[in-house]
Formats: structure tokens, C-alpha cells, sequence
């Protein structure tokens, strides 16, 4: 084996390493949301492990109005402005995300969920999607998002 390969290989097992030794001995810190109205949530929205941020789901209620848009498209947008307003409140974007969770109240909605959060999650995710009977206040959405700062 070359000199050259040997570094290389070297080189990348130390980052490895290093990758994974910054986790391991990482504060898990539990963040205040930006809305002081939301600190009575019996949740966090945004719990940070290193570099990992996991984000609360989300759904699709418009945090100034308090209103659930009526079709699965307004409430996916919406799904998605509020991740990105929780994402911005801790210096990312949507680009930061690795992996989503997606929940539809109904499957069929699935192609027109779809066309939605294509045209925002542009770097592609990992994701996984599947249906439940009932979610909260009657949402058809709910989106939680792990990203990494």
C-alpha cells in the first residue's frame, strides 16, 4: 500500500474518531422556544446534543393567527414555516436538516403533501412518512425534523 493511501486512511479514521468523540461527551441542552407563550408546552421544541438539534413536531397552525389551514397543501406550508421559524431561531435553515419524520392524518393526502414539501426541502432528507388516525386539533400534518448546526 502506498504512503499516500496509508495517510489517507489514517487521516480518516482520526476524523471518524474525532466525529464521534465530539458527541459523546456533549451537554444535552433542553432550549427555551423564542415565544415566551410556548414555554408552558409540556415539551421542548428544540433539544440540542453537540451539533444535533431534534426538533418537536410541528403541524400546521399559524403561530400569529392561530388558525389550521383547511387543505393538507396550506397546512403543509405552514408545517414547514414553522420549522423553519424554530430552525432560524438557532442560526439554520432547512438546508441543516437530515432527517424527517412525517405523520398524515390520511395517506391519500400523500401526492399533494408531497408537492409541497418538495419545493422546500431541496437538499432531500432522509425521510420517513406514514399515516395516523388522529392528530392534534384536527391536523392533517405533523412534521419533526432532526438537523445538524
Amino acid at each position: 500500500m502506498k504512503n499516500s493511501a496509508r495517510i489517507l486512511i489514517v487521516l480518516l479514521v482520526l476524523m471518524t474518531t474525532e466525529s464521534m468523540l465530539a458527541q459523546d461527551g456533549s451537554e444535552i441542552i433542553f432550549h427555551k422556544p423564542e415565544n415566551p407563550a410556548r414555554a408552558s408546552a409540556p415539551f421542548s421544541e428544540a433539544v440540542q446534543a453537540g451539533n444535533l438539534f431534534f426538533l418537536a413536531g410541528q403541524i400546521g397552525m399559524n403561530r400569529e393567527t392561530n388558525v389550521l389551514p383547511e387543505t393538507i397543501q396550506g397546512q403543509t406550508e405552514q408545517t414547514i414555516k414553522n420549522i423553519q421559524g424554530v430552525l432560524e431561531h438557532h442560526g439554520m435553515t432547512l438546508d441543516n436538516v437530515v432527517k424527517c419524520t412525517v405523520i398524515l392524518s390520511d395517506i391519500e393526502d400523500f401526492k399533494a403533501f408531497n408537492s409541497v414539501y418538495t419545493q422546500y426541502f431541496t437538499k432531500k432528507p432522509a425521510r420517513t412518512t406514514f399515516a395516523a388516525k388522529d392528530l392534534a386539533i384536527g391536523a392533517k400534518i405533523e412534521i419533526d425534523v432532526i438537523a445538524v448546526k
